[in-house]
Parts: C-alpha cells; sequence; structure tokens
C-alpha cells in the first residue's frame, strides 16, 4: 500500500519554480537540492530548515512483516535495493520513518493549517487550528546572561537536566510541560491533551509522538517570531526518564532539532526492543501498559519484537546526521542500557556513512548510579555538544563511552555491514570520508584473527575491529594494534585499552571475551589524526 501521510509536498516544486526562474532570467547556475546529510560532510551538520525533508518522498510500506532476530538493515529500502550516496539517505529515512510511525508511534500530523503564538523573554505560547479543532499551550523561557537572540534547549518535563549548565553555556532554556499536550493516566480510548483535542481522543498516536508535534508547533512560533529573542535554527531537546524518550523521539522526527539529548530513557526510549526482553529491563508489555506513550498499533509487538520492521537503532539513525548526544545509566538493568548501547552503535553507522561520526556521542561510563541525577561526568560534554551544535563555536569529536557494566554487541544483533556511500551528485563540500579494511591472516585451528575497518576524515577517524575465533573457541583475546605517527585515540567502546598512541593493546571486557569457533566479536575506536597504515593482530587467552 502506498501510504499518504498527509505532510505537505512542496519542497520539489520549489526547486523547480526556482530553476524555471533561473532559466527565464536567462541564468546559467544550475540549482541543486542538498540535503542536511549531504551538507554535513567533513563538517557540523545544521538543522535542516524544515521539519521533514523526505515528505515528497513516496514510501510504500508492505502489507505483511517478517520475523527476525537481527536488526532490520538501515541502509537497505523497503523494495530490497540498498542506498549508495548519501543523498539517496533522504529517501531512506523517509522510509523509515513512516515505519516508525506505523509501527512504534503512531502518525505524528504535518505543521496544522494555522500555528500562531508569541515568544517574550519569559514565554512562549502556541495555538493551533486544524479541520475546525484549537488548542493552545505555553512554556516557560529562561534567558542566559548576555544579550540575544540565544538558540534554546527545550527541557521536556522538568527535570533530570542540568539547566545550569546549559544556561552556563549560553544557551536559553525552554521548560516544555508535554502533560499539556499529551496527558498521561489517560485511556487509550480518551486520550487528552492539546495534541488529542486537535485530531480526536480516541486518536492511535501515542503520547510520545504528540509531546513531539508539540515541540515541532513551538519551534514553528519561536520561527514566526523573527529571532529577536531565540534563534530558531539552533534548537536543542533533552529530558530524563518518560521524558528522555520524549526527547529522543523529538529530536527524530522534527530534523529541525540541531541537538537531541536523552537522559536514561529506558524501554519505550532507546533501548532496542528486540534486546530488552533478554537483558532484564523494563518488558515491551509492561511500558505500553504503563502510559499510552507509544501509538496503538505496537501493542501487537510487545510479545514478539523480532516482528517489528524497524527498531531503535533506526530511530537513531533518522537524527543523523544532526548532533545527539546520549546520556545513559549503566547501574540501572530495568533502564535497558546494554540495548541501548547496541541501538547507539547501530545507529552511529549510519552518522559514520554520512560523514559524520563526530556528530554522535553515547556515554554511560558514569559512577552515581542514582536515576536521573545531574553528574559530573556530564557537563563538559553536555557544554561542548551546545557550543558545536547550538552556537557553532565549536568542533569537539563525538565519543562512545560505553560502561563496560553494560557494554552491548552490535555484531551479535546484525547480519549487514555499513557500505561506503558516495557524496553523491549534490554534495557541497570536497572533503570526503575514506574506508581502508586490514586483515590479520585466519588462524590455523586454534587462535584468533582481527580485520579493522578505518573510517577516516579530516583530522580523525573511528576504526571498527572484528575479532574472529579460530577452529576452537576463544575464552579471551587481546588485539595488538600499532597506530601511525601523529595518530591518538580519544575514547574506545567494548574493550579496554593500555595507552593511547604507538602500540596499544586491546583486551576484551568480559562479556566479549568468549568466542565460539568461526564466530566474531567487534570492539571500536575513534582518534585524531590519521588511521592510515594500522596494523593489527590478535593473541587468543
Amino acid at each position: 500500500m502506498i501510504i499518504s501521510s498527509g505532510r505537505p509536498r512542496i519542497r520539489t516544486t520549489v526547486a523547480g519554480l526556482a530553476v524555471a526562474a533561473l532559466a527565464v532570467a536567462g541564468a546559467t547556475t544550475a540549482v541543486a537540492r542538498t540535503t542536511t546529510a549531504e551538507a554535513a560532510v567533513g563538517g557540523v551538520a545544521v538543522a535542516a530548515p524544515v521539519e521533514d525533508e523526505g515528505a515528497d518522498c513516496p514510501v510504500t510500506l508492505p502489507g505483511t512483516t517478517t520475523s527476525s532476530s537481527s536488526l532490520p538493515d538501515p541502509f537497505t529500502r523497503l523494495n530490497g535495493t540498498r542506498i549508495s550516496t548519501r543523498s539517496d539517505w533522504r529517501c531512506r529515512r523517509a522510509e523509515i520513518r513512516e515505519l516508525v510511525e506505523r509501527y512504534v508511534y503512531g502518525d505524528k500530523p504535518a505543521k496544522p493549517a494555522s500555528v500562531t503564538g508569541t515568544v517574550s523573554t519569559s514565554s512562549i505560547t502556541v495555538n493551533a487550528t486544524h479541520n475546525g479543532r484549537s488548542a493552545s499551550f505555553s512554556a516557560r523561557v529562561e534567558l542566559p546572561s548576555g544579550s540575544g537572540p540565544f538558540p534554546a534547549v527545550v527541557v521536556v518535563g522538568g527535570f533530570g537536566a542540568d539547566t545550569a549548565a546549559i544556561k552556563a553555556a549560553g544557551a536559553a532554556v525552554i521548560s516544555y510541560d508535554p502533560l499539556a499536550v499529551g496527558r498521561e493516566g489517560t485511556p487509550r480510548n480518551n486520550k487528552q491533551g492539546a495534541f488529542y483535542s486537535v485530531y480526536g481522543s480516541s486518536s492511535s498516536t501515542g503520547l510520545l509522538a504528540a509531546w513531539s508535534w508539540g515541540v515541532s508547533r513551538i519551534v514553528d512560533v519561536v520561527e514566526q517570531s523573527g529571532g529577536t529573542v531565540l534563534k530558531a535554527d539552533a534548537m536543542g531537546v533533552t529530558g530524563c526518564s518518560r521524558y528522555g524518550k520524549g526527547a529522543f523521539a523529538i529530536g527524530a522526527l522534527d530534523q529541525r532539532i540541531a541537538l537531541t539529548m536523552p537522559i536514561e530513557s529506558g524501554s519505550a526510549g532507546l533501548p532496542i526492543f528486540r534486546g530488552i526482553p533478554g537483558e532484564g529491563a523494563q518488558s515491551l508489555s509492561s511500558a505500553y501498559g504503563e502510559q499510552p506513550w507509544l501509538g496503538d498499533a505496537f501493542g501487537s509487538f510487545t510479545g514478539n519484537p523480532n516482528g517489528l520492521p524497524v527498531d531503535t537503532h533506526e530511530i537513531v539513525a533518522m537524527v543523523a546526521p544532526r548532533g545527539l548526544f546520549v546520556m545513559d545509566n549503566p547501574h540501572i538493568a530495568n533502564l535497558g542500557p546494554r540495548s541501548a548501547s547496541v541501538a547507539a552503535l547501530g545507529g552511529a553507522e549510519v552518522y559514520k556513512a554520512l560523514g559524520a561520526g563526530d556528530n554522535i556521542t553515547y556515554w554511560s561510563d558514569v559512577q552515581d548510579g542514582s536515576h536521573c541525577a545531574s553528574r559530573p561526568e556530564w557537563r563538559t560534554p553536555l557544554q561542548q555538544n551546545i557550543q558545536k551544535f547550538l552556537l557553532k563555536t565549536g568542533n569537539a569529536p563525538g565519543a562512545m563511552r560505553i560502561s563496560a557494566k553494560a557494554a552491548g554487541n552490535l555484531s551479535g544483533w546484525r547480519n549487514w555491514q555499513t557500505p561506503t556511500l558516495t557524496d553523491g551528485p549534490t554534495t557541497t563540500t570536497t572533503t570526503t570520508t575514506t574506508t581502508t579494511t586490514t586483515t590479520t591472516a585466519p588462524p590455523a585451528g586454534d587462535g584468533c584473527s582481527a580485520s579493522t575497518s578505518v573510517d577516516r576524515w579530516t583530522g580523525g577517524f573511528v576504526a571498527t575491529v572484528r575479532v574472529t575465533a579460530g577452529a576452537s573457541p576463544v575464552t579471551g583475546w587481546t588485539v595488538s594494534t600499532t597506530l601511525p605517527s601523529g595518530a591518538s585515540i580519544t575514547s574506545v567502546w567494548n574493550a579496554e585499552r593500555s595507552g593511547d598512541s604507538g602500540t596499544v593493546q586491546f583486551t576484551d571486557v568480559g562479556f566479549n571475551g568468549s568466542i565460539a569457533p568461526g564466530r566474531s566479536v567487534e570492539f571500536g575506536y575513534q582518534g585524531t589524526g590519521t588511521g592510515t597504515g594500522t596494523t593489527t593482530t590478535c593473541a587468543a587467552g
């Protein structure tokens, strides 16, 4: 069936009119449609100018779904072909969005027929009208010191976010009450709040998509305000626990959000659905039944996540190549942190393919296990992300700081590999990402081998190392890597390391030390400099 979401399909028309106007004027300059993904190559991604860049992409969803314990391939279209250029990602993302709305969140409608409101130094008001139905809500604004206009971070729900650090970094705080837009404690057939006042109390859309719709309307009003107080192209979002689930959905479903920062989101948030049953996290049926966070259609999959044609690593990928800073808690198994790290690692493969591997950070390496605590480990990367994506004054690299207490293994969940995407016909930069692979000889009998895939860009690289057992099982491994001169490791995941430069030894972290004959595990590291010429050897035991 062909899905018509009711979203405006105007971008192609606008581009066509622009080309026609140039032709009439006798201009010889060609107009190219550059997507956010293409513009990110070799630099910091900017927020998209529209809520949904792929609104004009035709999407045909399959009539039935198939069951698989592996994570779906984010690079394979619904027709079975794989994307090959960065420009292909726009319409592939549109397919993922339709899957996510159909099976996970419920439909998030496009901008209503009328959205009006005000922006002041202390508040934002929103009035939305569609098909004769209206609703209003407001949000509080706190400005940092200095003179505006300011970037802003929407804080969902009002707790768990380090608002002092946000304002100290130079961004305003918009305190958003999501319950005014989608109320908790209501039955699925009688949902309440501003969203349901417009679209009906029996809407199958869950609260997370409703909350996302509300933030999108706030962005609409900020855009219309003329930028005298807040900058519409420098908006972030954060929230913790259930509001972390909301922040994740908000950033995924509106491409105008430049920086998405979910905190300890738990089941129905970042953790892969397929991993939750085996981790001891809050069950999917519990999360679905606790509140109508997820769309009504998700109820068919609470006992069979393998039947879902989409998973949360692809929702991570929907944020790409924009800024994403995930803060997680490895000390509470109920939050599903191991499954969350798998989602981050899987989504990071799309970031890397788009040349934006530096734009994603996952950080669960924290000491304090209290839920939604303000943690000192996050303060510096929080402010660095605000500087990079909202103030556009920084360039700190992303990092995968995954705690050994809850480190997931992406290789155990995927049967696909990351393609090398070309820049495509409309790329606007000459900086490219290149990939090289080096492999040690396969082990004869006992022992292990290691292969390294290096994605390089100007000034940095990310390496993924696959450790493979020979004919006998491996119980513990050590990989020795000699880095080229000038290269230095800044972060590592799923392994311990002996140093940062020169010859570095990586060892397993327990859970990934045992490898069955012929099977593999993966770890990775990120560095500055170049990964060209890296050599790798593996020793078992």
